[in-house]
């Protein structure tokens, strides 16, 4: 419940701290007093969006505190996930500093706007002109009947099954387009690939290639150069071999003289020793060489296929083309696999179908029983509210497409007299019959939801006189269950409530402020008085207001 609300710099209010009895608290003023002030106050503390319009100074911040008492409605659960401290006493603070920026509180922790209007939900419902239009709408037609049927849980539970059944049904979707994207390249791809595997390529083989190419085009003159090489290191007199020889000779007379001879021994011993490896490595070379025109012409049609692939694929390395032909290889085996996944997520999704129907189906027979203990509750309360004829008559039909709470469709049909038609309740019903119409499913919503608090903001628009009495008499029996404000312009409503404030303006200087003020007893009789006969208050108008508080 709602204990106190602080209003510092909003709107026409300077500075307001007020605290709420947990039963039924009336609101009364005159048309423009700042009724509204205050719920817009309440709003932004659920969250609503807040700009520089809503600081009386501009210069100032505006501060808007609440305090609820939540012990009881199950609600720790909520501040857990959201890393919240929890305290049977939830302090809600928004501030809106000068600069237009906008910061809000849950016991001192910093949230955001979403956070705060989840929290919102679970504490105050507002009921507005806005919202009794809302009776029209179908979404809250269905929730006012899955508050009955005690839905909740099954709709939770099915939300996580049309996820499961969205998810099986978005990859379904991507696998069959793969696969048509994939059919569309099949026979190219599989060509390709085939070329590429017919190749047989390898890493590093067209530097290899190209090596031996030219190593088989001058066979000739590379035999003719090698021999020459061969020819000059083995002459008998003067051959290279030879001349190392003979200086290795010399150098080795002497080496044993100095370090430095020595050296120039070693070093000549060593470069001998490598010239005769060539020596023998290029004779040997020469002796294998040949003329090979058919290895010739397979080197180079090797090399003239890698060139056409390269320039097909538009690569320069045959280690490219490997790559390429793996990719290949991946999208005609994905090909292949494509219709295995396609089965077992059809089959999946059937599955998910299937769980969710049972669930969406038990959700439809629930509502259906809803609706005659909704229905006759609900009449019962319009009978007292001068409706004795009102009928209703839920159509519900359930269909093929999901939809987030189930799979049925509903209609809320109204007749209001005896011998008329049943038409649409947006249709048929008047503005005075829809605030009773909402005024009755609130009272059987309050043996049916949790909800802590809820403010009804001229829900009597369109009654006067005994109707008005009873609409009071709901509300307090509802205040029993409940914490009740009703903002009210009718006597017989203020005259049922535990407290009574009054909302006014006054004038300090040149600035306009709005005020709220809990009237005294003699101060509601005056209230109600005035209510009923105006500003020139009568006996007759003071002993009325008496009566009707008594």
């Amino acid at each position: 419940m709602l204990q106190s609300l602080s209003i510092k710099n909003f709107a026409l209010i300077e500075h307001l701290d007020i605290e709420f009895s947990d039963k039924l608290s009336i609101i009364t003023g005159e048309t423009g007093a700042g009724k509204s002030i205050l719920l817009g106050a309440l709003g932004l503390v659920l969250g609503k969006r807040a700009d520089l319009t809503s600081l009386k100074d501009k210069e100032q911040k505006c501060v808007i505190e609440a305090h609820f008492k939540i012990n009881g409605y199950n609600l720790k659960e909520f501040f857990a996930e959201n890393d919240l401290d929890y305290e049977d006493i939830t302090i809600i603070r928004r501030e809106i500093l000068p600069s237009g920026k906008s910061r809000a509180f849950i016991n001192d922790s910093p949230v955001n706007l979403q956070e705060l209007q989840e929290l919102g939900d679970f504490l105050i419902d507002i009921h507005s002109q806005q919202q009794t239009r809302e009776l029209s709408d179908e979404q809250y037609q269905m929730q006012i009947l899955d508050a009955i049927a005690d839905n909740t849980a099954l709709i939770t539970k099915y939300k996580g099954e049309l996820s499961v059944v969205k998810s099986v049904q978005s990859g379904l979707k991507k696998a069959k387009e793969q696969k048509e994207s994939l059919s569309k390249e099949q026979d190219y791809n599989t060509f390709l690939l085939e070329e590429l595997i017919a190749a047989n390529l390898k890493e590093g083989e067209q530097a290899e290639l190209e090596a031996e190419l030219e190593k088989l085009s001058n066979v000739e003159f590379i035999k003719e150069s090698l021999a020459k090489v061969v020819s000059i290191a083995n002459e008998e007199q003067m051959g290279v071999l030879q001349n190392l020889k003979e200086i290795k000779a010399s150098l080795q007379k002497i080496s044993g003289i100095s370090a430095q001879y020595n050296e120039f021994y070693e070093r000549i011993s060593s470069l001998l020793i490598e010239f005769d490896d060539i020596n023998n490595e290029v004779g040997q070379d020469a002796e294998k060489l040949a003329d090979d025109p058919q290895q010739l012409e397979l080197v180079n049609q090797k090399l003239q296929l890698i060139y056409m692939l390269q320039k097909k694929h538009q690569v320069a390395t045959v280690e490219e083309l490997i790559a390429i032909r793996e990719e290949l290889d991946g999208k005609v085996v994905m090909a292949d696999e494509l219709d295995s996944t396609i089965e077992k997520l059809e089959a999946q999704l059937e599955k998910a179908k299937a769980e969710a129907d049972a669930t969406a189906l038990t959700i439809f027979e629930n509502r259906q029983k809803a609706i005659p203990v909704l229905t006759d509750k609900v009449t019962a309360i319009l009978t007292q509210l001068g409706m004795p004829n009102a009928r209703f008559q839920f159509d519900i039909t359930h269909k093929e497409n999901y939809t987030p709470n189930g799979k049925d469709e509903i209609n809320l049909l109204f007749s209001a007299n005896k011998g008329t038609d049943f038409g649409l309740l947006k249709k048929v019903a008047s503005g005075g019959e829809m605030s009773r119409i909402m005024l009755a499913v609130k009272a059987v919503l309050a043996n049916y939801s949790q909800l802590p608090t809820i403010i009804f903001d001229e829900i009597d628009t369109g009654v006067s006189g005994e109707i008005a009495n009873k609409m009071g008499d709901i509300m307090k029996v509802m205040s029993s269950e409940m914490q009740v404000f009703a903002i009210t312009h009718l006597p017989q409503i203020a005259g049922k409530g535990v407290q009574h404030y009054k909302v006014f303006k006054t004038t300090q200087a040149d600035t306009t402020v709005s005020e709220l003020k809990l009237l005294t007893e003699d101060e509601r009789v005056r209230e109600i008085a005035e209510m009923l006969s105006g500003k020139d208050i009568t006996d007759s108008a003071l002993n009325h207001a008496r009566a009707l508080l008594n």
